[in-house]
């Protein structure tokens, strides 16, 4: 089973270079998780699922401390949902910084994690 929030998006301070971290950027967020059931789902019990909204929980506790490197952010990120739920058996996330490059015409620049248990 694979819960997935995508597209999330946050306005944060990452950055290498001291502007960015006074400045801020534009940052989207993708976090899929794998897993297998703790208990039947046909019991609608959301203690046998991920809840994606603890995943938006997660990753916007982390979006909120200032890092130099999203590599860093989205390695927290994810060890904070491992942490959280240790019955996953992979994880996939990736965090895109829009318009990355001051000066010039970039879309994004981004890092992807993955996990396997």
């Amino acid at each position: 089973m694979i819960v997935a929030l995508h597209g999330v998006e946050f306005f944060a301070y990452h950055g290498f270079y001291p502007e960015e971290q006074k400045l801020g950027s534009h940052f989207i967020v993708d976090i899929e998780v794998a897993f297998t059931p703790t208990g039947d789902i046909n019991e609608d019990n959301l203690d046998n699922t991920v809840n994606y909204e603890q995943l938006y929980e997660i990753a916007c506790d982390e979006m909120k401390r200032t890092k130099k490197l999203i590599e860093t952010v989205a390695q927290d990120i994810m060890d904070n949902i491992i942490n959280q739920y240790n019955f996953v058996d992979t994880v996939k996330l990736t965090i895109y910084k829009l318009n990355p490059l001051v000066g010039a015409k970039t879309g994004s620049s981004s890092v992807t994690l993955n996990y396997s248990k």
